[in-house]
């Protein structure tokens, strides 16, 4: 009598990224993104997060911002490390304390990962002075030199190459050059619809290649999740092998995907759903 049995390949195991980031309740955003994006793109996430995000409903949909502990933090990233035999990609997201830099600096400092992917969530919007702006210029002088790519949005472009404001591709390209000068060796600088080219723009710099990464606009406003799903999909895809380019290619169309149609709840804007993509 013949007989038949299953398939017993057993499929290679998957990739594994990290995200160092804020857990934002709705899921729209944050380390639920991440790791929904990761997961989108076959690779295994883990989470170590830095703070509790909640947006308000009786104020305008304001953040409520609690951070973790410090040494919880440390102990968080200490058991990725540890449990896995390897991290291939971290995605560093919202941090929001010196305290909290510190903390992640140490670990970064202490594992060496690689891939290290930071999306520069600039608290200190210019007037702020004391603790928002002592804040940014931690996150600069201690994460922003670990980074293979950078992914600022427009505000956090500007204030990182030094400039008031960023009104044309032309100026949004020097942007991503004098990032790139301060030692980031790839940056993707961030416009998306808010240039008024009918179309989400992005810049690539990597010292060589100067890219214009465009995919057709979804409205006029940004969209909750975008830029985290972005850099997510960026470390995912540096997770897989992918080169920087590459990468930041894929990303587009991850987010591209991701906010058409998007999500629509009782908050006034859209937020993100990975899903959609199809790769």
């Amino acid at each position: 009598m013949a007989s038949t049995t299953a398939n017993s390949t057993v499929p290679a195991a998957p990739p594994i990224a990290l995200a160092i980031a804020g857990s934002e309740a709705s899921g729209g955003a944050g380390a639920q993104t991440d790791l929904k994006t990761f997961h989108q793109l076959g690779v295994f996430g883990c989470t170590a997060l830095t703070c509790i995000v909640s947006m308000d409903p009786e104020h305008n949909w304001d953040h409520r911002f609690v951070p973790v502990d410090p040494q919880v933090i440390t102990d968080q990233i200490e058991a990725c490390a540890t449990v896995h035999t390897r991290i291939d990609a971290v995605k560093i997201g919202m941090l929001g304390t010196a305290a909290t830099i510190d903390a992640v600096d140490a670990a970064l400092e202490q594992y060496q990962f690689p891939n290290l992917v930071v999306d520069p969530v600039l608290i200190c919007k210019g007037q702020e002075p004391g603790a928002a702006l002592d804040v940014d210029n931690a996150l600069r002088a201690k994460i922003l030199p670990r980074a293979r790519v950078t992914t600022p949005n427009l505000f956090e472009a500007a204030t990182l190459a030094g400039v008031d404001e960023i009104t044309s591709v032309e100026q949004l390209k020097d942007a991503a050059k004098r990032i790139y000068d301060l030692g980031v060796p790839n940056v993707l600088a961030k416009a998306g619809p808010t240039l008024g080219t009918g179309t989400a723009l992005d810049v690539f710099y990597d010292g060589e290649t100067l890219e214009v990464l465009e995919v057709p606009a979804v409205g006029t406003e940004r969209m909750h999740g975008a830029g985290c799903t972005l850099a997510a999909a960026v470390t995912a895809e540096l997770a897989k092998g992918a080169a920087p380019l590459d990468a930041c290619i894929t990303a587009k169309n991850v987010v591209s995907a991701s906010v058409n149609p998007g999500m629509h709840g009782n908050i006034p804007f859209t937020y993100v759903y990975q899903g959609f993509y199809r790769g």
